[in-house]
């Protein structure tokens, strides 16, 4: 860039900023209806609400360079430990946009969709093999909603058989705070079992939680697996052995399932119910992209009690079954979310039986990788193989040099990428929680790997940049606890310019 030139280019400027009295930004058709007299009617209310008045181009370059500014999974890296921010193939979005989908209306006669309900069954039926579990339900909205449900199908699965004194809850100490806060919702109380050195459920301290009348009090252990420490629970067999000795159920958090998926079966490992997230594992849009959708998978004896409408098939003919005398009733208004059923059932049709492994087995070489690269500058918590995600610590930089793990995050924002996530799981000091998924290219994770590495070296030699990073975009460096005592999150003149 040639000297000076910078200072030439204009400041972005907000949509009141560009505001002209009398500028308009769509020519609507000439009115057919009778005319109402808006100011009459509003009074000074248009006034009071500063609505900018742009033209159209102006308001197209507005929200186009706002575009710009966003960050997400077409535009670069994203490596957010336990969200599998993976790549959403547009295929899904085609084929959701079918209008014989896209035009579907919730409260529609179920005998005028019987495609619709074709599709809800082949997900169920994918679902099922994938997960090894006798029954699936797509209608809780998404992850920790899945909890619940499950919760809830344990609990009319415990009144039933006249256990009401389970009222306890088993959840380890590494879990998604989600999985204390379902548990509390359906009014447990839960009871948090420590890890053990090696990353691992503490056998001892759940041992004690099962033991003689405590055992009668526990309703389910919640178990995350692999669990948020990124390493799989070898001992998953014998656990759930032992809260079923002692007439509990075992819940698995599936959000970890991308680690699993056509490797190994979640219902062979002996849990009871589980939530899949498929706005992670199976790809369709996550957080601003979309809404979530919480599958449950459930054996044979809580099937009875699963939400209704269920959706199975009678003789060549998917029905929509309400006659489940047992069921805890509906867990949301409608069904769902159907479109996200119609990307997921592309996703998994386009990889088919024989390439399902491959999402697994790619996503835990990555994680891999980048945990091997990156070892010597930042160790992981836990000195073994990973599965999907890699734990890593920067307590040695807070100790010798006193830049924390947010302080490199930061500066990754400088270097281009987004940061991992930090501070989580809580027990592991200064933590790094990296998931590259699978579908991150070798180029990508050693660029962002050598970004780290320098990021390290940085904060050994020049930790002030650190301190003061991001330096390169439009916002830097928040004070946090100041932005939450005083919240400002929109722009309100005192006088309108130009006005």
């Amino acid at each position: 860039m040639l000297m000076g030139v910078s200072k030439l280019v204009p400041e972005p400027q907000l949509i009141f900023e560009r505001s002209r009295p009398g500028r308009i930004g769509c020519n609507v058709p000439k009115c057919d209806t009778p005319e109402v007299d808006l100011q009459a009617s509003l009074g000074d209310l248009r006034e009071e609400l500063h609505l900018p008045e742009v033209s159209e181009l102006e308001l197209l370059r507005h929200f186009t360079n706002l575009s710009h500014v966003n960050y997400g999974i077409e535009s670069g890296f994203y490596p957010l430990g336990s969200c599998t921010m993976k790549y959403n193939p547009k295929v899904n979005e085609l084929t959701a946009r079918f209008p014989g989908f896209a035009n579907l209306h919730p409260m529609q006669p179920v005998e005028t969709i019987p495609g619709a309900l074709e599709i809800l069954y082949g997900v169920q039926e994918m679902l099922q093999e994938i997960t090894g579990f006798d029954a699936i339900t797509l209608q809780p909205l998404a992850g920790a909603h899945g909890e619940m449900t499950c919760l809830m199908l344990v609990k009319a699965y415990h009144e039933k058989l006249g256990e009401t004194q389970r009222t306890v809850v088993l959840v380890p100490d590494s879990a998604h705070g989600t999985n204390p806060a379902s548990a509390a919702r359906c009014g447990y109380t839960v009871k948090s079992i420590p890890t053990d050195k090696e990353g691992n459920t503490d056998i001892a301290a759940l041992t004690a939680a099962l033991d003689g009348e405590n055992g009668t009090k526990v309703a389910a252990l919640m178990l995350t697996n692999p669990s948020t420490l990124g390493l799989f629970e070898p001992n998953i067999e014998k656990i759930c052995e032992m809260v079923h000795a002692a007439g509990g159920q075992v819940f698995c958090d599936g959000a970890n399932m991308n680690a699993m998926v056509g490797t190994t079966r979640p219902g062979d490992h002996g849990f009871d119910c589980m939530h899949l997230n498929l706005h992670k594992t199976f790809s369709t849009p996550h957080g601003g992209g979309g809404p979530g959708c919480g599958a449950i998978g459930l054996k044979s004896h809580l099937a009875p009690y699963q939400p209704v409408p269920v959706i199975r098939k009678e003789g060549n003919t998917v029905v929509a079954d309400e006659a489940y005398p047992l069921s805890i009733g509906r867990v949301s208004a409608f069904y769902g979310q159907f479109l996200m059923e119609v990307r997921a059932y592309t996703y998994l049709r386009a990889y088919g039986k024989e390439a399902m492994a491959d999402i697994s087995r790619y996503a835990v070489l990555n994680a891999n990788y980048v945990r091997a690269r990156l070892k010597d500058v930042l160790p992981p918590a836990h000195d073994r193989p990973c599965m999907h995600e890699c734990i890593l610590t920067a307590e040695k930089y807070k100790k010798q040099f006193g830049i924390r793990a947010l302080d490199m995050s930061k500066r990754l924002i400088d270097y281009g990428f987004h940061p991992p996530t930090n501070y989580f799981p809580l027990i592991v000091p200064e933590c790094f929680m990296i998931e590259p998924t699978e579908t991150e290219t070798k180029e990508t994770l050693d660029a962002f790997c050598d970004a780290l590495i320098q990021i390290c070296h940085e904060a050994e030699t020049q930790p002030d940049l650190l301190h003061d990073a991001p330096s390169s975009q439009i916002v830097g460096r928040l004070d946090e606890t100041a932005a939450v005592k005083n919240l400002n999150v929109r722009w309100w003149p005192p006088v309108l310019a130009h006005a």
